[in-house]
């Protein structure tokens, strides 16, 4: 459900109605489709853990075009699974996103973003934050830790917009994901030849041994590279418009000397602006009675975690933007088994950059009024397609 044009931090206001009226209703989609929708934070947690509810995109009633877009069969991506075989593809890549070895790449991270930080500072201005800034983080931390070359940054970042793009044809996004799988396939087939210390190349071993086709290792570089720039690059530009409207918050932010304060504001800000606009979508595989009501199997389900993030019963006075909350139980990276794989990553990058960018530029602001800012409305991964700044 897209945002109405009113506040373009919170969720769409049919949404929040729908919260204060009732915990499950159906509704309809754009092929005729009526799956449920979960409108409330404890009960969208309960029934993501639910083992009852699946996760496979190709079993019927499932309520997304992705089936559709994807094939089915072999060529679904592992998020889009369930176990046992979601679980042991999601094995395969799960190393390199652990707390421990996360936390040894935060001298890299702090390195990569003074250095842009560095960059803006000497340039022009104004200047478009999203482009100079935003996107080159995070897809340079995940092209080192995939083993992918930045200088390639414009083909797969222009191929992931029209990915992830609303508006992009069937046929336009089956084209952008074939050239993507077909660019991550070659080069599994140099990691193959000569492997390096990154994660492609522990992939391109997995082919070696016989435990991973090499397609489907292609198929997890590309899940990793799209879902490891898009999502904090639109989270960092995001969390800066938010920041800008909320000058107290962005005051609080800017001042702290103490880790932890930045890390809880991480995590408000994550609660806030639900960057994930489709929500998540299972389709249940057994009756449940719940909430009053009958999910038959076969209907399928939606979680919209941003009115999840903006339910009273769960975080108080909800549509306030509060860096000092513990808004750790939010649900913006999902919940259950399926939970993101990246989220120690992605946590780590906003916390370098919110932690560094606004102390090291105390003035920074809008260069223009945030209604001319384009929002991107059209997109399933919500955010801004350019930020113009000043200092």
């Amino acid at each position: 459900m897209a945002r109405a044009q009113g506040c373009p931090f919170d969720p769409p206001p049919r949404l929040k109605e729908l919260q204060e009226q009732t915990r499950l209703t159906r509704v309809r989609l754009w092929d005729g489709s009526t799956p449920w929708l979960v409108t409330r934070y404890a009960d969208q947690r309960a029934l993501m853990a639910d083992p009852r509810m699946s996760s496979d995109v190709t079993r019927p009633g499932y309520p997304s075009p992705a089936a559709r877009v994807e094939g089915g069969g072999s060529s679904v991506s592992f998020i889009l699974m369930d176990d046992p075989e979601h679980a042991r593809l999601r094995r395969m890549v799960t190393a390199p996103f652990t707390v421990r070895r996360v936390r040894a790449m935060r001298p890299r991270i702090q390195a990569i973003v003074d250095q842009l930080i560095d960059d803006l500072l000497a340039g022009p201005k104004p200047v478009d934050l999203v482009e100079a800034f935003a996107l080159p983080v995070p897809s340079l931390v995940i092209c080192e830790l995939l083993g992918v070359p930045y200088s390639d940054h414009d083909f797969f970042q222009n191929h992931s917009k029209v990915i992830i793009k609303r508006t992009s044809t069937q046929e336009e996004r089956m084209a952008a994901l074939g050239e993507l799988a077909a660019y991550l396939h070659r080069l599994l087939g140099d990691k193959l030849a000569e492997p390096t210390d990154d994660l492609l190349s522990g992939l391109a071993e997995r082919v070696r041994a016989g435990e991973l086709a090499h397609e489907d290792a292609a198929r997890m570089g590309v899940l990793l590279l799209i879902a490891g720039h898009e999502t904090t690059a639109n989270m960092i530009a995001l969390g800066t418009a938010a920041l800008l409207e909320h000058p107290d918050q962005l005051a609080l932010l800017r001042d702290a000397d103490d880790p932890a304060v930045i890390d809880s504001a991480v995590e408000e800000l994550l609660r806030y602006l639900h960057i994930t606009h489709n929500g998540r979508r299972r389709v249940a595989l057994d009756d449940i009675e719940f909430a009053g009501q009958v999910i038959r199997a076969g209907d399928g389900v939606v979680f919209p975690n941003d009115i999840a993030n903006r339910d009273p019963e769960a975080f108080p006075d909800p549509d306030r933007l509060d860096l000092r909350r513990d808004a750790r139980h939010h649900v913006a990276f999902g919940f259950g088994v399926h939970q993101c794989l990246g989220q120690p990553l992605a946590r780590l990058e906003l916390s370098v950059v919110y932690g560094t960018l606004y102390r090291r530029i105390p003035t920074l602001r809008l260069a223009t009024e945030l209604h001319s800012v384009p929002f991107k409305h059209d997109g399933s991964v919500y955010g801004v397609y350019e930020l113009p700044v000043t200092w």
